[in-house]
């Protein structure tokens, strides 16, 4: 199987000894508290899952500023997007070297992780702005990604952290929620070498299960990864629930058994498009998948990136050697009415528009919300119904 991202050996940060991980909880309570916001909550549950591999902890300024620049760490570490503790008020924390971090997303807010303070530092506007144009491309504060980054404060909390939990994921999604760790195993269960993962923020159309097959095929994959997003996403996106639902459906009715894991990672989406590639193709590394699909507009939003932009970055920008998980340049799906099948768009230069069933996220929404029947050469059936149930409520 695959090596982890930039060690031999994965290494989660979540404390799987049970009564070590009581004894910690039990020190929690009598330690200085910081309330996290839920895309430090997010890191953290990356970094307990094994995900974030083989980073200690949160990074400080010099980290930071340094992975924005140009992806690596004062240490050498290549890595795409800073993993970052920010604050708008360090107040209660001031001097202590440990302190509990707080959960924002869970009711009462309990312990997420225990952090040893490295450092406290102030980022000023020229860090946080080369951070923001670095990583997302834009300072356009309309990127959701932006607005996230620009609302989390600018008082970076440093150092290592021992995960207790897994904040609402496990819970709310017990059939889905997968760690690196248990995707590792998984893969090993099934005797599986080469497999191909597939990052979803969405339902997925017949366009995307028909990639996923192509992909599997020209490599030559023993199985297929489908890996969604659990975490907070832009208003209008759907819920990850319906999606994990949609997705288990079309697995089961149009996938052969045992071909394919459906699960899922808790993270918060950054629509930063090229970088977020990256830093998926490290998730991906981590979990054991040997390639990874990245299609058009890859984690893009909007029109802040070019449609090929995500692949782009792994030719010019990723240094030789740096990843070992190869990547799978995927054009735009969809359906040919000519030739009555799911083509990739490039491999058919004799269409035109008019011979695609092509339908923007707008239409889609519209007939759905209107009880209306997708088109099969667009969507599963059985998919649809369960979207449009969703959009009936």
């Amino acid at each position: 199987m695959i090596r982890p991202h930039g060690s031999g050996e994965l290494r989660p940060l979540f404390v799987e000894d049970e009564d070590r991980r009581q004894t910690l909880l039990e020190e929690a309570e009598t330690l200085p508290q910081l309330l996290l916001n839920s895309a430090a909550a997010a890191n953290a549950v990356m970094l307990g899952a094994g995900y974030f591999s083989p980073l200690p902890g949160y990074m400080n300024a010099a980290d930071a500023t340094g992975v924005a620049r140009d992806m690596h760490t004062a240490a050498s570490l290549f890595w795409p997007v800073p993993c970052l503790n920010l604050s708008t008020d360090t107040s209660a924390i001031n001097g202590a070297e440990r302190i509990a971090l707080r959960d924002p997303n869970v009711e009462g807010s309990p312990v997420l992780a225990i952090q040893e303070v490295a450092s406290v530092e102030t980022l000023s506007e020229d860090q946080i702005r080369l951070i923001t144009e670095k990583v997302f491309g834009t300072l356009d504060r309309d990127h959701p990604g932006v607005a996230t980054l620009t609302a989390s404060g600018n008082r970076l909390v440093a150092g290592p952290v021992q995960v207790l939990n897994y904040s609402y994921f496990e819970q709310d999604f017990p059939e889905t929620f997968r760690t690196a760790m248990q995707i590792r195993a998984g893969i090993a269960a099934n005797g599986w070498d080469k497999v191909v993962a597939f990052q979803t923020r969405n339902p997925m159309h017949r366009a995307h299960e028909e990639l996923c097959k192509m992909a599997g095929a020209t490599v030559n994959a023993d199985g297929i990864l489908i890996h969604m997003l659990l975490g907070k996403l832009k208003p209008g996106d759907i819920p990850a629930d319906v999606r994990d639902a949609a997705i288990r459906k079309m697995v089961e009715l149009y996938f052969p058994e045992n071909t394919v894991m459906v699960t899922g990672y808790g993270f918060d989406m950054l629509y930063a498009g090229p970088r977020e590639a990256v830093l998926h193709a490290v998730f991906r590394q981590n979990a054991g998948c040997s390639h990874l699909i990245v299609g058009r507009d890859h984690a893009g939003v909007g029109s802040y990136y070019g449609p090929f932009d995500a692949q782009a970055i792994f030719r010019e920008q990723v240094p030789e050697g740096a990843l070992e998980i190869e990547i799978f340049e995927a054009d735009h799906t969809a359906y040919s009415k000519k030739l009555d099948r799911v083509v990739m768009m490039r491999d058919v230069p004799d269409h035109g528009m008019e011979d695609f069933v092509l339908l923007s996220g707008t239409k889609v929404r519209e007939m759905l919300a209107g009880g209306q029947a997708l088109p099969e050469e667009f969507a599963r059936p059985e998919v649809a119904r369960i979207l449009m149930e969703y959009y009936r409520h």
